[in-house]
């Protein structure tokens, strides 16, 4: 009796023990995700905050949130291991087992190194358009492990932070839309140079785009021949982000232009002749030998 009531005092005080435990881990999660809240919260409202640093810091919040919550997990698992079994044999064997297995976690090793560097460089934050390698899309988050790219089919791409040798960041600081024209070879070009410029200056004179533009609208005529038309580049550097909308609004707006002017703008294009030939005579009959 003696032993079954030792017993259960043990496991009386081990689920007192377990329910503090879980309060606690409860609590400080709970915490975590209170004052990331706020913080994000204040930042996002905050009109003296840049907007790159806006993504800064709510990509430096997300990577210590996870990290935190990584480092809470491992440390309650060794508690709980702890009142089980004593752990200072089993760390050793750990010790050798790492050894072991070092190898393996190189991959681990490299994406966390990776994710460090991505962060104390600022290469890119949540919210900017990136590209590596094939993955382009919007990052919607980041973690000292990897970063989740958002695609505009709305795939999530996972990239291990490891993975990244050549990151393109789109949205980075500045932008730049640039339209290509095709201007026909048998049109004036001086007089189809000066009409998208017009147009482009009164582009950047629009209330509604001009906050968006960092400089005026560049014309480069020609900027390639090819083999049916006279390509001319009309380029403005723009916000971060803003190179999209600013590019599909000047193109529309030189596609109007170039009509109602009568700049014609080829494509290419097969064009068939077909030539009727006439059908040869029929032979006379040859003269009859009876």
């Amino acid at each position: 009796m003696t032993g079954i009531s030792i017993d259960a005092n043990a496991l009386v005080e081990f689920g007192i023990w377990l329910g503090l435990l879980l309060v606690t881990v409860l609590a400080i999660s709970g915490t975590i995700r209170f004052v990331r809240g706020r913080i994000l919260m204040h930042v996002t409202r905050s009109s003296k905050v840049s907007e790159s640093r806006k993504k800064r810091i709510e990509t430096i919040v997300q990577a210590l949130s996870w990290t935190i919550n990584v480092t809470l997990v491992v440390i309650v698992l060794m508690m709980l291991l702890g009142r089980v079994v004593d752990i200072a044999p089993l760390l050793t064997s750990l010790g050798i087992v790492g050894l072991t297995f070092s190898l393996g976690a190189q991959t681990l090793v490299k994406d966390l190194i990776g994710g460090v560097m991505v962060l104390v460089e600022n290469q890119y934050a949540v919210g900017d358009v990136i590209q590596v390698g094939d993955v382009s899309g919007v990052v919607e988050r980041l973690t000292l492990r990897a970063t989740y790219v958002r695609s505009i089919e709305g795939k999530l791409h996972l990239v291990p932070n490891g993975d990244v040798r050549v990151v393109s960041n789109l949205t980075k600081e500045w932008a730049r839309a640039m339209v290509d024209i095709g201007v026909a070879y048998e049109e004036d070009l001086e007089r189809a140079a000066q009409v998208l410029d017009q147009v482009a200056q009164q582009f950047a004179a629009d209330p509604e785009y001009a906050p968006q533009l960092l400089e005026a609208p560049k014309v480069i005529a020609p900027l390639s021949l090819g083999d049916w038309a006279v390509t001319m580049r009309v380029m403005v550097k723009t916000l971060p982000g803003k190179q999209w909308g600013v590019g599909a609004a000047l193109r529309r707006r030189l596609l109007i232009a170039c009509e109602r002017e009568n700049i014609s703008l080829p494509y290419p294009r097969q064009e068939v002749l077909v030539r009727h030939v006439a059908e040869a005579a029929p032979e006379s009959s040859a003269p009859s030998t009876d």
